[in-house]
């Protein structure tokens, strides 16, 4: 996996997340909160996920066969994935029926100082592990907003643990207020109530991974900047002319297949239309380095045919490029 791919941050949250669960499940044992089996399983359920990206990571760096000529690439995706029905399945699912449980039959909490101070912990551990996620995320982020990277990042590592810190985060605090306000009301009910809400953050977040992973999956076009450089380095403004129609697909988050039909001068001859494609070839993978599958057709361009929708040079489904839109989000 790429450095991209942030395989510190998966090995530092892997790390937190084994720790935090062995102390959860030791404080739900001798206090009996429902919150702190919750949130044991929230955490195992973590730890399974990072598992899950570093073997997608593995798994995508195999060589290309004949039965897949382009690789192994969107096996990050589908491990990516599989993370998002976990967390749904393991653990916000887990939560809801733990939550319901204890506030049909709520009982005290014991030994209160076990899963406080656990939680305590679990809160700082999992800090550094999300300073960690962000601190990887800010080096490819750019100037997009969180909400931006997460549904634009083509590698879905990153995203995938930022998420889950934020709600592993975003759960102790709940586990936490659970917890104190059974201790403090000597209600057990409270720590239901604060199980249950640990189950329905981690389903919505389950949702959204699945969401975007999903995109990933269909296969998403470039970015609008990188479709700009394409477009910008096909053209050399001598024997090519101009982008007719273009297509762009990621193959995996670090590989990129570019398609499109070039307009080529017709007074030049063969030997001068393929010297000047493997010239754009060499201008794309420069601009653009992902870029490492390129197929571009030559072709005569009219413009008074294209307007007329008779030229065979024309954008299949029109003349707007689609990756001003696809490339935009998932």
């Amino acid at each position: 996996m790429s450095a991209s791919g942030g395989t510190k941050a998966i090995v530092a949250a892997l790390a937190a997340n084994l720790a935090i669960a062995v102390a959860k499940f030791v404080a739900f044992l001798f206090s009996g909160s429902s919150s702190m089996l919750a949130e044991s399983v929230h955490s195992l359920a973590d730890s399974g996920n990072q598992g899950l990206l570093l073997l997608g990571g593995k798994k995508a760096q195999r060589e290309a066969t004949p039965q897949h000529p382009f690789g192994y690439g969107r096996e990050r995706y589908i491990y990516a994935f599989l993370v998002s029905i976990v967390l749904f399945s393991v653990g916000g699912m887990f939560a809801i029926y733990e939550g319901y449980e204890k506030i049909k039959d709520p009982h005290q909490i014991e030994a209160w100082y076990w899963p406080v101070g656990v939680l305590v912990f679990a809160i700082i551990a999992e800090s550094f592990s999300f300073r960690t996620a962000i601190v990887e995320s800010n080096l490819t982020r750019g100037k997009l907003s969180w909400t931006q990277f997460v549904r634009r990042a083509k590698a879905p590592e990153l995203p995938v643990v930022l998420l889950e810190d934020l709600g592993a985060l975003v759960g102790l605090i709940l586990a936490l207020a659970g917890v104190g306000l059974a201790l403090g009301t000597g209600n057990g009910v409270w720590d239901g109530i604060g199980t249950l809400c640990i189950g329905i953050l981690l389903i919505v977040i389950a949702i959204v991974l699945a969401a975007e992973t999903k995109s990933l999956l269909l296969g998403e076009a470039a970015g609008i900047e990188d479709v700009e450089k394409i477009r910008a380095a096909v053209v050399d403004g001598d024997t090519v002319t101009r982008v007719i129609h273009m297509r762009t697909l990621h193959l995996g988050p670090e590989e990129l297949l570019v398609a499109a039909k070039i307009a080529v001068r017709a007074e030049e001859s063969a030997a001068e239309v393929a010297e000047a494609i493997n010239a754009a070839e060499n201008r794309i993978r420069d601009a653009v380095p992902i870029a490492r599958v390129i197929y571009l057709e030559p072709d005569i361009y009219d413009e008074a045919a294209a307007e007329a929708g008779t030229n065979p040079g024309k954008a299949p489904g029109g003349t707007t490029p689609p990756e001003a839109a696809a490339g935009s989000g998932h």
